[in-house]
């Protein structure tokens, strides 16, 4: 029984992996199956479409995500360095997982409408955490805490392609980032727009 869970996880690293490479939309059933050494028929009994495997594995991002928030609730720090510790276990993230942001940020326009919105619920669970994470904050209306949870993960989650071609040794790279992120979100918490109603 572990063996076979073993060779299905292999199976979606692999499957994750072609995607991230090629792009979802330009694999089939058939180039997935064959990449998985599977038959289509052993692929379909495990995901009745490519969309299904596509939505397990940004499920599986956003649960990384969630468990990452968790851990750093769990430590009960001051705000300061909840920000920063919550900056480093992004960059983190982005290092072991780096297939599950280009998929999720490329491919999720991929899924059918109840599937991107299953991906909608998901992405604001994570931002509205991220959000109580980093309080207080001053009272927001719903369209702006919204806007603004948003604003935040984006920061954080595209921050890494921002230097990715730079000739920086990672040390470099991971403290310029770290300066900017640090800048930008403690200058966007602490000038968050009042809401208009009190």
């Amino acid at each position: 029984m572990a063996e076979r869970c073993s060779r299905f996880a292999e199976s979606r690293d692999k499957a994750l992996e072609l995607f991230a490479s090629k792009g979802f939309g330009q694999v089939g059933m058939r180039e997935l199956a064959s990449h998985l050494g599977l038959t289509p028929g052993s692929l379909y009994h495990h995901y009745p479409s490519k969309q299904h495997l596509l939505l397990d594995l940004i499920e599986e991002f956003y649960d990384e995500l969630l468990d990452t928030l968790g851990r750093i609730e769990r430590r009960r720090k001051a705000p300061d360095d909840r920000l920063r510790t919550l900056i480093r276990a992004h960059l983190k993230l982005h290092r072991e997982l780096p297939r599950h942001f280009r998929l999720v940020e490329r491919d999720s326009g991929c899924l059918n409408p109840d599937q991107q919105e299953r991906v909608r619920q998901l992405r604001e669970q994570y931002e509205r955490r991220l959000l109580m994470l980093l309080g207080p904050l001053p009272r927001l209306g719903d369209a702006v805490l919204l806007a603004t949870g948003h604003a935040i993960a984006s920061l954080l989650n595209n921050a890494p392609g921002w230097l990715a071609e730079q000739p920086l040794a990672e040390h470099e790279r991971e403290t310029l980032l770290e300066h900017l992120l640090s800048g930008a979100l403690e200058r966007l918490l602490n000038s968050a727009p009042q809401s208009a109603v009190a």
